[in-house]
């Protein structure tokens, strides 16, 4: 899961580097600039929540660490809530991008909100202290922020093949990195279910 990870981090990273060291201005930036508090939130929360998310799910560490999970999941839930709603905030108020459209700004405005859904729902069900339900609603909101990881894949067969992507197949590769973490997520979450009703 870390490793889903690398590319969004470290296209954070670049973005952070040009907002502070004075980049030129491009049309691909100037909305960052105009306004850089939302991207930086995001850039900040979303690195935070997928390295300490990928934690979460490794049973050996959990075991070597009890602690780790309480406490990790106190700085997840809001550091998941705030790359979410920032990434909605950006898609309803930054001027779209230059290959942007209204399919991708739907599948944002979509998948960001069912991110927070899942997170808000997660978080529920550990406080009701129904760990089956916590644990696939968090696992659903983690797929879903993982998604720019795994949309670096589904760009590479067209960028390769096709070149640069129109305006309506990038966004379609951008849904669809989003589903294939949902897939695997759910058959994770089924899977689990299944073996603990066969076991009981």
């Amino acid at each position: 899961m870390i490793a889903l990870s690398v590319v969004p981090l470290i296209a954070g990273a670049v973005r952070l580097g040009e907002l502070t060291g004075g980049a030129e201005l491009t049309a691909q930036n100037a909305r960052f600039v105009a306004s850089p508090v939302p991207i930086v939130l995001h850039i900040l929360a979303v690195s935070v929540y997928s390295v300490l998310g990928a934690l979460q799910f490794a049973p050996g560490f959990r075991r070597r660490r009890p602690g780790w999970h309480r406490a990790a999941g106190r700085v997840l839930v809001p550091c998941g809530l705030i790359a979410a709603l920032s990434g909605l905030w950006m898609t309803l108020f930054y001027p779209p991008g230059e290959a942007d459209g209204p399919v991708l700004a739907g599948f944002r405005l979509v998948f960001g909100s069912a991110m927070v859904l899942s997170i808000v729902l997660g978080f529920t069900a550990i406080r009701r202290r129904d760990i089956t339900r916590h644990r696939a609603w968090m696992m659903r909101g983690y797929a879903i922020g993982l998604g720019a990881g795994t949309q670096v894949f589904t760009h590479l067969p067209w960028f390769l093949i096709a070149g640069v992507p129109g305006e309506v197949p990038r966004a379609l590769l951008m849904g669809a990195g989003w589903m294939i973490n949902l897939a695997v997520a759910e058959w994770i979450i089924r899977r689990g279910q299944l073996r603990t009703r066969l076991v009981s």
